[in-house]
């Protein structure tokens, strides 16, 4: 377990999240940003989760003493599309019967922020859903709910487990948090 010397915030509402951080051995105060995950509709799919991450932190600056505050966005993309979070029922059923049978990118980014020093970054992964049949996507969505998720679903959740054929890079980054990136970028801050 690493031990942070500053109090550390983890500025989320994500249950993923904090469970990630909590399983890392991190010990934090939650705090749920403020920020209404906006972005202006023209910036490249690509640069939005680092964007979000860095609106996200950006409330705590005029607050914080000793603290280090953890911010992080996921972005789920699809030919150059951001697939957000679903509006609704028929929204998360018509998001997942495009990603069925197709490899998509999952993007998270993360923002660490002292009162001195700012530390962006983010983390890219692969991953292929398999061919899944109009009644599986409406079992996932009518049982997990995942309307809380970019992209309609959640790797650890059923679908995850039955319908993904194949992860090029890492599963916490689909998750929500890369992790490994988190470790290394907080013991250097």
């Amino acid at each position: 377990m690493m031990t942070v010397r500053r109090p550390l915030i983890l500025a989320t509402s994500s249950p993923r999240r904090q469970h990630l951080m909590k399983e890392a051995g991190y010990h934090f105060q939650v705090v749920p940003p403020a920020h209404d995950e906006k972005f202006p509709h023209f910036m490249p799919a690509e640069i939005v989760p680092r964007y979000l991450a860095e609106e996200k932190a950006k409330p705590f600056l005029n607050k914080m003493n000793d603290e280090i505050v953890i911010t992080a966005d996921t972005v789920v993309i699809l030919k150059g599309q951001i697939l957000n979070k679903p509006a609704g029922r028929d929204d998360a059923i018509l998001m997942l019967s495009r990603l069925v049978g197709r490899t998509h990118r999952v993007i998270t980014a993360v923002c660490l922020l002292s009162r001195d020093k700012q530390d962006l970054f983010d983390d890219m992964t692969k991953v292929t859903f398999a061919r899944l049949s109009t009644e599986e996507i409406e079992y996932y969505v009518d049982t997990c709910k995942p309307f809380d998720k970019a992209g309609a679903y959640g790797a650890q959740d059923w679908l995850g487990m039955i319908g993904i054929e194949r992860i090029q890079g890492s599963y916490f980054t689909v998750m929500g948090m890369p992790m490994h990136k988190v470790y290394s970028h907080l013991r250097d801050f």
